[in-house]
């Protein structure tokens, strides 16, 4: 986006780019969408933001629900099986390279270590929900910011280059456009037809099919997906599998491995892995029946995507103004730096997990730590984390790289 964005097409200057992503940044859901949506609605008002946020989404969902069918549809031939047997150990080293990428543009005074040891063992020692972990790291970094505010500053501001440029449309001296101007009359109206277009979904939803039906239930649980991914994909992922897996058991431990690898190996945003998760579910539960299992996965995909990326235009539409005015203060950037560094702790842990699943798939005996493990996953792990971490070999070779070697193993 940065380069077609702003060196090439010259719709915004860099100042401006920067900005806009360094306060999407501090917004809960997806940042690379809500970005998209922030220039759009800058550069063409509402409907530029809705077209921009909406085409940003769109071709991921299609690409995903074509993979989701495909895996169920084919995932227990032996050939799909032994890919992806190899893509797990990958998704393993993939999510503890995550981890060291946000750790170490965050992790930059000893007390963020601190908070992301405290989550680490707050999620993994005693399964403390996401959402109060996220809650107890923003206080944190509240207080933290008003007490020591040099412990509790963003690691990931970027620098305006000052390379010379021909003008952007919309360039750092250009006056903030009459729509983006703060006017509460506009902030109430936008928020009254956001809660009416949420409430008339999810209602629907709840009226044709039930409150506790699988669709309606996945409305009501993406959105609050949506208002916890501070600091990115990986950061909700934990919260996904908590719900997902243990408390709805919309599909299973390995399943959701999975669907991180398709997710991790597609074009688009990696949060777009909840088509996923909702597809299988709308699959595996039948919510229309035996005979139309590619529709209930198809709806289940659309229901989970429409949730949890429509509280983003709101965030974007309706907050725009306060973006536009409220850079560098630090009463909003120390809960981040917080929030961010607590959400490396999770992912750690989210790495743990899906490492116990995937070199143990038979279960972990404590008396016998290497009787049931899976060597060939360990091996692969391994390889692909150093491709990761000392190659600097790019997601997509390394997910090929390791279904090949998964189907080679199966093969032969």
């Amino acid at each position: 986006m940065h380069r077609e964005l702003v060196d090439e097409r010259r719709w915004i200057s860099e100042g401006r780019f920067l900005h806009a992503l360094n306060y999407c940044m501090v917004l809960p859901g997806p940042e690379a969408q809500q970005l998209a949506t922030y220039i759009g609605w800058l550069m063409h008002r509402t409907w530029g933001g809705i077209v921009a946020g909406a085409l940003f989404v769109l071709p991921s969902l299609a690409i995903l629900v074509a993979l989701s069918w495909l895996y169920m549809a084919y995932g227990h031939v032996a050939a799909v099986a032994g890919i992806l047997h190899g893509v797990k150990p990958a998704v393993v080293a993939l999510v503890l390279h995550a981890a060291w990428r946000i750790g170490s543009r965050t992790l930059k005074h000893p007390v963020l270590w601190v908070v992301t040891a405290l989550a680490f063992a707050a999620i993994f020692g005693w399964a403390v929900p996401f959402p109060f972990i996220v809650i107890a790291a923003g206080v944190a970094g509240a207080i933290g910011g008003r007490v020591a505010p040099r412990g509790f500053k963003l690691g990931a501001s970027r620098t305006v280059k000052q390379d010379a440029h021909a003008p952007a449309i919309i360039d750092d001296d250009t006056p903030t456009p009459p729509h983006a101007q703060w006017r509460m009359r506009r902030v109430v109206f936008v928020i009254a037809v956001f809660l009416a277009v949420w409430g008339a979904c999810l209602g629907g939803l709840a009226l044709a099919f039930g409150w506790t039906s699988v669709l309606a239930q996945m409305g009501w649980f993406f959105t609050k997906a949506a208002l916890l991914t501070f600091g990115g994909a990986y950061a909700v992922l934990p919260y996904v599998y908590q719900g997902a897996v243990e408390n709805y058991q919309w599909l299973t431990a390995p399943q959701m491995i999975d669907g991180l690898a398709l997710g991790e190996s597609t074009p688009g945003p990696l949060i777009m892995v909840v088509a996923f998760v909702g597809f299988v579910g709308g699959w595996g539960k039948a919510i229309f029946g035996p005979a139309w299992l590619p529709l209930a996965g198809t709806a289940a995909a659309t229901v989970a995507t429409l949730f949890t990326f429509l509280p983003s235009f709101l965030f974007i539409l309706a907050g725009g103004p306060v973006i536009e005015t409220t850079h560098g203060q630090p009463v909003f950037t120390a809960p981040l730096t917080a929030i961010t560094a607590a959400v490396v702790g999770v992912i750690v842990n989210l790495a743990a997990f899906f490492a116990w699943h995937v070199f143990w798939p038979r279960g972990f005996d404590p008396a016998a730590p290497v009787s049931n493990i899976d060597a060939a996953a360990v091996v692969i792990f391994v390889l692909a984390a150093l491709a990761l971490f000392r190659t600097k070999l790019g997601v997509i070779p390394v997910i090929a790289a390791c279904g090949a070697a998964g189907l080679l193993l199966s093969l032969f």
